[in-house]
């Protein structure tokens, strides 16, 4: 069993270790990805893959509350983010009031909330008041609507640079990590290296300090849509579909159970 990582073990890994982030849901794939993972995100992306829903918008705080207790229940050694959801901070105020029952009723190690400069005062309160934050700048599913669809962001001088002021204000605002989405390589790279804190990609290419990834794209198991950032490791969609066409074949030949399942 590795030892769990603290947020100064966090920070101080920027430039020497990539960072491993993956998604979990529940204590079942908690446990089987503890021992891969750096950190366990809590997102609000079981929107989409566990409620079917189309985006992330609807998951409310008592869901995040529930998966992050079940999540911290299954991984209890390794460091946990949880998302907070679309509408619980959008004042310093409600960031505060929400993150401090995230916090006294999980055993979560921070929050994560999306924004750049726009939330850096929202980010500054929680820090300076017990609560620990990642950060979320370039592609914000939450925003997915506003924004008409998910835009791959940094392909123009001025974008590039508003990423750059991203992440420096949420770095200055006391965030020790963030993760960065949807956003072109070169301009990540650029980024990763405006700050002093690890910068985890997704769908933001290599030169960044660390990659995150949602389990059930990874594994396969989400069959909706794969992003072109995606790589799956499995198709853990006909795996599972194979082993119960099995199962149901074998209960109606009367194969299963044998005389070993037998009390």
């Amino acid at each position: 069993m590795s030892k769990k990582l603290t947020i100064s073990s966090i920070k101080k890994s920027k430039g020497s270790k990539p960072l491993v982030m993956i998604t979990a849901y529940d204590a079942l794939f908690s446990r089987l990805l503890a021992d891969s993972a750096d950190m366990l995100l809590v997102g609000d992306s079981l929107n989409m893959s566990f409620a079917g829903k189309s985006d992330t918008i609807s998951a409310t705080l008592e869901q995040m509350i529930y998966h992050t207790n079940a999540v911290c229940s299954g991984a209890p050694n390794t460091f946990i983010v949880a998302d907070m959801p679309f509408g619980t901070y959008v004042n310093k105020e409600s960031a505060l009031e929400n993150s401090i029952r995230m916090f006294q009723q999980t055993q979560a190690d921070c929050v994560k909330i999306e924004g750049g400069a726009d939330k850096a005062q929202i980010v500054k309160h929680l820090t300076e008041n017990g609560i620990a934050v990642c950060g979320h700048i370039g592609l914000l599913p939450q925003s997915v609507r506003s924004e008409g669809g998910y835009k791959v962001k940094g392909k123009t001088k001025e974008e590039a640079s508003q990423l750059i002021a991203d992440a420096k204000a949420i770095e200055n605002a006391g965030a020790f990590c963030m993760v960065i989405e949807g956003v072109k390589a070169d301009v990540a790279k650029s980024v990763a290296e405006s700050v002093d804190i690890p910068v985890i990609g997704i769908g933001a290419g290599a030169d960044v300090d660390g990659q995150v990834l949602v389990f059930s794209d990874m594994l396969g198991l989400f069959e909706e849509f794969t992003p072109k950032f995606v790589k799956k490791y499995i198709d853990g969609a006909s795996i599972v579909r194979e082993a119960v066409a099995s199962y149901s074949d074998e209960v109606q030949k009367r194969e299963f159970p044998k005389e070993e399942h037998t009390y």
